[in-house]
């Protein structure tokens, strides 16, 4: 049985080009940068969490919630084969108990604050906003996009960012945890126009103040769709 199945939807994908030096320090043992086109990538994501089911049962009043994440890319060659895969700086949820489990089981960076969202649907367009709010600032991503779905084109940046099928946690200096995320491949809705309100420094820290004024090389909706989490492994 899977440790987890739910539903990652309306995924809100602001993506930075950023010198890979930064994230030395980030990099589980292992595991090395995963580029696209000689390009380092950071991605700020805002998403919806839905139907969450731990081995099968449903918590009550955690089934449904925001999450907003700052993520990096990784691959692992195992036995000939690259795999794929994201390391997360910090993830954000409203959930104390979902924060708890997963950084005591699975060494993630997750905090807990409150949050919110509003999905718009209008006429001609979708509007899609998350927000999470820190010494009482709200921080926010808003997306404006088209209403219909499109394909995400192969050997694209868009393929690059959503094809990564393998989560990494630095354990410490000689352990990696590996863990593997199922989904099908996902398509996309045209980006209209962007929103970023977030203090950088206050939520992330110094090392990604730099975020603040840095220009987002591309912004994405990946409609998403449900996703399972199995096999977690450590690596020496």
């Amino acid at each position: 049985m899977s440790f987890l199945t739910a539903e990652w939807n309306d995924l809100a994908i602001i993506n930075y080009k950023i010198d890979p030096k930064v994230l030395e320090n980030y990099v589980p043992i292992g595991t090395e940068l995963d580029l696209w086109n000689n390009k380092c990538y950071i991605s700020l994501i805002g998403f919806m969490f839905e139907d969450v089911k731990i081995v099968g049962l449903k918590i009550p009043f955690h089934t449904n919630f925001e999450e907003v994440n700052l993520r990096f890319y990784v691959k692992r060659l195992e036995n000939g084969i690259w795999k794929r895969g994201v390391v997360f700086i910090k993830e954000i949820v409203p959930k104390r108990a979902i924060s708890i489990v997963a950084n005591t089981l699975y060494k993630e960076h997750y905090q807990t604050l409150k949050m919110r969202n509003s999905r718009i649907e209008n006429e001609t367009s979708k509007i899609f906003k998350y927000e999470w709010r820190k010494n009482k600032k709200w921080n926010s991503i808003q997306m404006i996009t088209t209403k219909n779905t499109i394909p995400i084109d192969l050997n694209s940046e868009a393929e690059f960012i959503t094809e990564h099928y393998f989560g990494y946690t630095k354990y410490n200096s000689n352990k990696t945890i590996e863990y593997n995320v199922t989904h099908p491949r996902w398509e996309q809705l045209e980006v209209l126009d962007y929103n970023i309100e977030v203090n950088f420094e206050n939520i992330y820290g110094s090392e990604f103040s730099f975020l603040q004024n840095l220009k987002p090389t591309s912004a994405m909706l990946a409609k998403g769709s449900k996703i399972t989490i199995e096999n977690k492994k450590i690596i020496s």
